[in-house]
């Protein structure tokens, strides 16, 4: 299977895994359908199949399909069909946010932080835990721009224009009482009842060693790729720090980890040095997160 996946093939492609996703979302919110339960599930769809077109234009699946196949089974491993709107949102929001900062458009790039600071506001709106990837983007901003000020101003200017505006909403609403979960850093909860995430140890453990051997291989790679791969560490860091924080038993949060996962753990395997280590790699990925599946499903753990 490693490959098939590894070459380019007609099988696969975008519209194929989209369709699959799909079928995914549909068949884990057939049972309780409603309203509210289908702006959720399409909000979620949207949010992750964007994340498809994320792959090419962070440009380092290297021609084949490997991260988009690993992708889509961390999506069916760690999706639990009764989303909760606040990480549906952060999933589309995220997309968007890579879509942007990752473009070949260099002048698209340095346009867009008006539009990523309003998006990066309307997120923690809708899930504050989710303040780390405000951070992301200021160490974004300070690591590439030439004009870190005019940037970081752009950025903070998108933040304020969707503040004033929701304050301004509210406030006609006559909604003028301050929700204390907007304050999130007083709520950190780590995760206490490890049983049900131990069929993921295998994926934690490949995700370390391939951080490991990143840095290991530092020197031997292109500025490009480690540019890059710099970008999607950081950005994962981000993501990690909220999972940590505040996922305790929610393991929906594990969602935003999906993306930057697939990626490194594909480029892992990939420079592996023999197939059948390759193979096996796959197969324990596949077969642990089928298993965490199972067994949060059926309550297994």
């Amino acid at each position: 299977m490693f490959k098939l996946l590894s070459k380019e093939s007609n099988i696969f492609s975008i519209p194929v895994y989209i369709g699959f996703l799909l079928l995914i979302v549909i068949i884990f919110n057939i049972l309780n359908f409603n309203t509210y339960e289908a702006i959720v599930a399409g909000i979620t769809f949207l949010g992750i199949a964007l994340g498809y077109f994320c792959f090419h234009s962070i440009a380092l699946n290297y021609q084949t399909h490997l991260p988009l196949f690993l992708y889509s089974f961390f999506i069916f491993g760690l999706y639990p069909g009764n989303l909760d709107i606040g990480i549906a949102v952060a999933l589309l929001t995220n997309s968007f946010i890579l879509l942007l900062l990752t473009s070949a458009n260099e002048d698209t790039r340095k346009r867009s932080y008006v539009l990523v600071g309003s998006i990066v506001a309307l997120n923690f709106i809708f899930l504050p835990t989710t303040w780390p990837m405000a951070v992301f983007v200021v160490i974004h901003v300070v690591a590439t721009s030439e004009k870190i000020g005019l940037n970081l101003f752009r950025f903070l200017l998108g933040i304020i224009l969707i503040v004033f505006s929701y304050f301004s909403v509210m406030f006609f609403l006559d909604f003028t009482t301050w929700n204390p979960d907007y304050f999130p850093f007083g709520k950190m909860t780590l995760i206490k009842d490890y049983q049900s995430i131990i069929p993921l140890l295998p994926v934690a453990l490949m995700l370390i060693y391939s951080v490991y051997d990143h840095f290991k291989n530092y020197n031997k790679k292109s500025p490009i790729s480690r540019y890059k791969y710099t970008f999607l560490l950081v950005f994962s860091l981000a993501q990690l720090v909220t999972t940590i924080l505040y996922m305790n038993n929610n393991y929906e949060y594990l969602l935003l980890l999906a993306f930057p996962a697939s990626i490194i753990l594909s480029r892992m395997m990939r420079f592996l040095p023999k197939y059948w280590m390759q193979e096996a790699g796959l197969w324990l990925i596949i077969i642990s997160l089928v298993t965490f599946k199972v067994g949060t499903y059926f309550n297994l753990f």
